[in-house]
């Protein structure tokens, strides 16, 4: 299974933001009915989330240990790895997406990235007692040039 990740257009305008470097960043996890569009801007342009149950939370985790560094022209964006447990029932998933909580150039909730979970693609689940893991590259979660 590899992950296929595509950044949404007006991500590309917000990297330089110094607001970024205090900000909330959250991950929200979405079925299969989710059809990409780079289009898409803000959380409320996103369908198709999980309901709160099985260990996900409808609104997505917090990134820990979120970083944000430019050096010679390339911008890099890391977090530690994020995890759920499912319980009580399984945590299924087709997408990941990426999105900075509050306003940033007039825009509340920006997207950054969506990520599917499986190229074939096919839903991704994590089984009641195991972990569904969105493990980063080393090189980091983002690097734009």
């Amino acid at each position: 299974m590899t992950a296929q990740v595509s950044v949404y257009n007006n991500w590309k305008a917000a990297i330089d933001e110094a607001v970024l470097r205090t900000a909330t960043v959250k991950v929200t996890l979405h079925t299969s009915g989710y059809v990409f569009s780079a289009a898409h801007a803000v959380y409320a342009d996103l369908t198709n989330e999980l309901a709160t149950a099985n260990g996900y939370t409808n609104g997505g985790s917090p990134l820990a240990s979120v970083t944000w560094s430019q050096t010679s022209g390339t911008a890099k964006f890391d977090a530690a790895d994020l995890v759920w447990t499912a319980s009580g029932g399984s945590i299924v998933a087709r997408w990941a997406i990426i999105r900075v909580v509050g306003t940033i150039n007039g825009q509340i909730d920006p997207l950054v990235e969506a990520i599917l979970l499986d190229d074939t693609p096919a839903d991704v689940t994590a089984t009641s007692g195991n972990t569904l893991t969105l493990q980063w590259n080393g090189s980091g979660i983002q690097q734009l040039s």
